[in-house]
Parts: structure tokens; C-alpha cells; sequence
């Protein structure tokens, strides 16, 4: 009674049409009288879908993470966020949601995968952009106190990354700027901010303005350490004249009265010494510094060069030798120990060290490097 029946008329293949079943005639069923579902059907249920799901996850997470590392973000949120619905267990599609949520301004959302990423991922670069992605949530929600454990296992295990020692000084950058605007909310009549005031106008350039900030500081405590050397080291920075020369010098001889093992300030009186033309009385001085601390290289040239100055190489060159294992990217020193070789007879020695001079003059400073020169602080050991 259905033979009529537009609804279930036969298809050219045997099928019916509307129907996700094939006829099953003696014809093509052969000997089992099984029914199977036909691909239509199979889609339509689901079950191709589930048979491929991990390969559709698979394919998906790779287009995510390909966002993630285009900066796409929000994008790479979005596809990820489908994926780990899908498969919760896929580690590297669940490791760059976090990251994606992360920077996207949802740190709370990520922060316990990226944790979780951070402390036992075995994968180096995942390891790493969730430790950075933990520092830079919490600076954006002033959670320092959580950020300090994070950098500092960051830094060991990628001492020498651009990106970790980036981040670094942006954490110091901020805990700084928080320590400054408290002293100043705080403590705003301390000598502390007079001092320190003086400090940034250094590294302005501004002397003039330093040394007058450090003048109110000494006023407000004149007994308080390296006030009086920052004095001096600001009018010597300002200018060589007579005048400057003489008030800097009386400067670093009142931090030593209140100090009298700082060898820096005693090595600063030996240089003024020395422009003055009073050889005799900056070489004690430079003694003393290095006495103070064998490990100051710059108090070694210095003295080794008034020893080359009197014609003493054998004494100069000992000293010299131990500034530039000390310190074996310091052109001076290397310069004056070739000159010292040189002057000696020892003309092999002399060759050797202008080698290793000429390499350290030919290296790019550029101009952070000189930034760095005028803060007038030692770079930091390594």
C-alpha cells in the first residue's frame, strides 16, 4: 500500500528517499539479515563525532595554541575553552587556556592550572611562560608577596632570559615605586627623602639639585652614613674645579671620620689627591683603600699606576694582574698592565693583553650601557 508513496519511493541506489535506512533485499544483504546504519545516519547520531573527537580536539588545540603565539588572545581563549570541554585531560590545550585566560585580564580563572603548570609541567618552555604569566598576574593585581617565590625559582632555572630578567625588573620597578610613595606619604620631612631625592636627581644628571638635597639630608642628621660620601661624589660629578675638588675631598674625609673603613671614600680622596698633582699622598691613599678591601679593583689600578709612575713595574704588575682577574672586562685595567708588561721588557705579555684590550674596546656599549655608567653604582656581581 506504500508502493505510490512519494515519501518512501526508492532512491536510485536501493535507498528510500527521507529514510537514513537501506532496503534490505536478499539482493545485497547476502546471508545476515542485520540491518547497518547508513553514513547519513551516523552523522546525524553523533557517532562519527565521537569516533573522531580526538583527532577534531587535536587539531582544534593546535589552531588555539597557533593563536596564542600570534598574540590572538581572546581568540585562542575561545577555541581552547571548546577543547577542554571536550577532552579535560588534553595537558597542553589546558596549559595554554591558562596562559590565554591569563592574558586576557582573567588571572583568578587561571591561576590554579597555571600553579598546577609551574610546580610540575617536566616540559622547560611551558614551565616557563607559566611562571611568567604567574608574575605578570600578580603584578596587574598588586599581589607581590605572590610574585617573589615565582621569580626567584624563575631565575634559577632561566638565568640568562630575556624575557625572566624583563620581568624581574619590572617586579623591582614596581616594588620600588610602592616603597617610594610610601616614604613620602609617610615620612615626608625624614632625611631619607632628601636622600633619596638627591639619588634620582643623579641619575637626571641634575648634581647641582643632588648635592642640595643631600646638604638638607646631612642638616637633618649629620651622623647618618653615605650622606656625606654622596655629597662628594655629587660636587665631583658637577664639576673638577678647585672649589669643587676641595669641598669634595672635605666631604669624603667627614665619612671617613664617621666610617673609617670605607674604602670607596678613602679611594676618592686618593683620586682628588692625584688631580692635584700630589702623587705621594694619593698612592697612601689608595693603599689604605686596597688594604680596606683587596677586592677593589679600581684601588688596584689606581695604585699600580702611581707604582708605574715611579718606574716600579715589579710592584705595579702583581697588583694589576689581580685587578683584571677581578674584574676581566675592565679596559683600564687591561690597559694598564699591558703598558706595565710592556714598560718591564716582557713584550710576549704586553702582545697578549693588547689582544684582550682591543676585543674589550671594540664591544658595543651603547646607550643603556651609559645609562648604567651614570648611576654611579658598581654593576651587580655575577
Amino acid at each position: 500500500m506504500f508502493s505510490n508513496s512519494a515519501r518512501f519511493r526508492a532512491g536510485p541506489r536501493g535507498h528510500t528517499e527521507g529514510s537514513g535506512y537501506p532496503l534490505t533485499t536478499p539482493k545485497n544483504r547476502g546471508t545476515d539479515d542485520r540491518w547497518m546504519p547508513s553514513v547519513s545516519f551516523l552523522f546525524r547520531s553523533g557517532f562519527v563525532l565521537l569516533l573522531l573527537a580526538p583527532w577534531l580536539s587535536a587539531q582544534t588545540a593546535a589552531d588555539g595554541i597557533e593563536a596564542f603565539h600570534r598574540g590572538r588572545y581572546a581568540q585562542a581563549r575561545q577555541i581552547l575553552e571548546k577543547v577542554v570541554s571536550v577532552s579535560p585531560g588534553a595537558a597542553a590545550a589546558r596549559t595554554f587556556l591558562a596562559l590565554s585566560r591569563a592574558a586576557t585580564g582573567a588571572c583568578d580563572a587561571a591561576r590554579s592550572d597555571l600553579d598546577r603548570q609551574f610546580a610540575d609541567n617536566a616540559t622547560a618552555s611551558l614551565q616557563r611562560l607559566a611562571g611568567i604569566a604567574l608574575v605578570q598576574c600578580g603584578l596587574s593585581q598588586n599581589r607581590l608577596a605572590d610574585v617573589w617565590p615565582v621569580l626567584d625559582k624563575l631565575q634559577k632555572s632561566f638565568p640568562g632570559d630575556a624575557d625572566v630578567l624583563y620581568e624581574a625588573a619590572r617586579v623591582h620597578m614596581k616594588a620600588w615605586n610602592d616603597a617610594v610613595f610610601q616614604m613620602y606619604q609617610k615620612t615626608p620631612g625624614s632625611f631619607r627623602v632628601n636622600q633619596l631625592s638627591g639619588e634620582i636627581f643623579e641619575t637626571q644628571a641634575r648634581y647641582q639639585e643632588a648635592a642640595a638635597e643631600y646638604r638638607k639630608a646631612i642638616q637633618k642628621n649629620p651622623t647618618a652614613l653615605n650622606l656625606h660620601f654622596r655629597l662628594g661624589r655629587a660636587l665631583l660629578l658637577q664639576s673638577h674645579e678647585p672649589a669643587n675638588l676641595q669641598q669634595a675631598r672635605q666631604e669624603f674625609e667627614a665619612e671617613l671620620a664617621l666610617n673609617p673603613s670605607d674604602a670607596v671614600a678613602e679611594y676618592e680622596v686618593g683620586q682628588i689627591l692625584q688631580t692635584e698633582q700630589n702623587p705621594s699622598l694619593a698612592a697612601a691613599r689608595f693603599e689604605k683603600a686596597v688594604s680596606l678591601d683587596p677586592a677593589f679593583a679600581e684601588a688596584l689600578v689606581a695604585l699600580a699606576k702611581t707604582k708605574s709612575d715611579a718606574r716600579k713595574y715589579g710592584e705595579a704588575i702583581p697588583l694589576l694582574e689581580r685587578a683584571v682577574k677581578l674584574q676581566p672586562a675592565s679596559e683600564s685595567a687591561h690597559y694598564s698592565l699591558m703598558i706595565a708588561y710592556r714598560n718591564a721588557g716582557r713584550t710576549e705579555d704586553a702582545a697578549r693583553e693588547k689582544t684582550v684590550f682591543d676585543k674589550l674596546n671594540r664591544l658595543p656599549e651603547g646607550e643603556f650601557t651609559e645609562f648604567l655608567k651614570k648611576l654611579g653604582d658598581k654593576a651587580p656581581k655575577q
